[in-house]
């Protein structure tokens, strides 16, 4: 879409279309497409092809179990946290402003972030990654530090390895096969995951995209919202009702009858969301992900969840730290307003929230990386990440008065990102 509108104004900046009458009729078209962006089909895709498999899907070993309650981070999961850190304060907050006016990460940032090595976390080594086992917790450590420079490029960062330890966990030999290698190499393809419906209310697990059985495999039909970098992803992963039970598909964007639109929205601006238009996309047998299992369906739904609350906690820890140096040196009447009790307990506040979102967030992710059942714990991280994040965008925005209302400050933009929790799902997984 960007190479459209670039080209597009291009031609309406020359003097030839005067000659011709036809420079309103440019504009127009130029507005409209910056508006609402032009429905086009999937970008073109690389040839996604087997290689010498397994005669099994290879998944990673559960984690050990710790016999005491401990969340602390071990040595190489804090150097891959600080790593991730230095490369959110060092390549994402210097890009999150114009990449928010622009609804669209830079090509450049995501190249360098691929080299980081995110999806290669979570992928076997024997299939060309480097993990030995389960990492969701090491998964949320990372995106939580990636939303500390900016959560909406945090996302696009993100959306390629959401589909990628999809097929680890719950892709057949043949799937992992031949797209997996992919995604363990230099260029990572752009993928995302699919679960946002067109509605409003929407439950991920009622989908209303639908998957009929066809004789040589299923067809798709329906609306998929708030995709991240929909234009450019190659592969998705999308749910659809099947047989009345949600089930997952494998779809590439080069599928006829699949066709993706701009959908910028208040928040995440900079992960280029969009909607995904599929009109009776026929996808193979094979397409189907973890058997069509309801139990593989609600544990993707959970550990995307969990990664939407990490990205609160990183995104709610940005703001912690932006109010506490503002608020210390802005002054009234002689003195820091922090000295002023009401602007104290706010802060002390959010630092208090910050932690009830992280800690039952780690907890959650440390029972699902073991094997243990984490429904309940998954279910109040999403719930504390919802309101609470909600109240710590708000706090930030109230304590730097008119200044937090403005674009001079970041912390509208992580305002507008917050809103995000409690209305995603899908995209991001841990």
């Amino acid at each position: 879409m960007g190479l459209g509108l670039a080209a597009l104004t291009k031609i309406a900046s020359a003097p030839i279309i005067d000659k011709f009458g036809l420079r309103k009729q440019f504009e127009t078209l130029v507005q409209t497409g910056t508006r609402t962006g032009f429905r086009a089909a999937g970008a073109a895709t690389r040839s996604f092809k087997k290689v010498q498999g397994h005669n099994e899907p290879v998944r990673l070993t559960p984690a050990p179990a710790k016999d005491l309650f401990d969340l602390e981070p071990d040595e190489e999961q804090s150097l891959i946290a600080e790593t991730v850190r230095e490369f959110a304060a060092e390549q994402l907050r210097p890009a999150a402003v114009d990449a928010d006016a622009k609804l669209t990460p830079p090509a450049d940032l995501l190249e360098r972030s691929a080299e980081l090595g995110l999806s290669a976390v979570g992928i076997p080594e024997s299939l060309g990654g480097i993990g030995t086992e389960r990492s969701a917790v090491t998964n949320t450590l990372v995106a939580e530090a990636l939303a500390h420079g900016d959560m909406g490029l945090a996302v696009a960062v993100l959306a390629p390895s959401a589909v990628s330890t999809a097929l680890t966990l719950w892709g057949d030999e043949d799937q992992q096969a031949t797209y997996l290698p992919a995604f363990a190499g230099e260029n990572v393809p752009a993928a995302a995951l699919a679960l946002q419906e067109h509605v409003a209310l929407g439950d991920p697990l009622k989908p209303s995209t639908t998957a009929k059985r066809t004789p040589k495999g299923y067809q798709l039909s329906g609306v998929k919202s708030l995709v991240p970098r929909a234009a450019q992803a190659e592969l998705f992963i999308v749910s659809a009702s099947l047989d009345g039970s949600p089930a997952l598909f494998l779809v590439e964007s080069s599928t006829s009858g699949l066709s993706v639109e701009a959908e910028p929205a208040m928040g995440l601006r900079s992960a280029a969301t969009g909607k995904l238009h599929l009109d009776q996309v026929d996808v193979p047998v094979t397409a189907l992900l973890g058997e069509g299992k309801l139990d593989v369906f609600t544990d993707l739904v959970r550990l995307s969840r969990l990664a939407w609350a990490a990205l609160a906690a990183g995104t709610g820890k940005a703001v912690l730290d932006y109010v506490i140096p503002y608020v210390n040196e802005r002054t009234a009447f002689g003195e820091p307003i922090s000295h002023r009790q009401a602007v104290a307990f706010s802060v002390a506040d959010i630092g208090i929230e910050l932690e009830s979102i992280r800690l039952t967030t780690l907890r959650a992710a440390a029972r699902a990386e073991q094997g243990k059942p984490f429904a309940r714990e998954a279910a109040l991280a999403r719930k504390l990440a919802t309101d609470k994040g909600m109240l710590i965008g708000n706090a930030g925005v109230q304590l730097l008065g008119g200044h937090g209302y403005t674009k001079e400050h970041p912390v509208e933009r992580w305002y507008r990102d917050l809103r995000a929790i409690g209305v995603m799902e899908g995209a991001v997984l841990v």
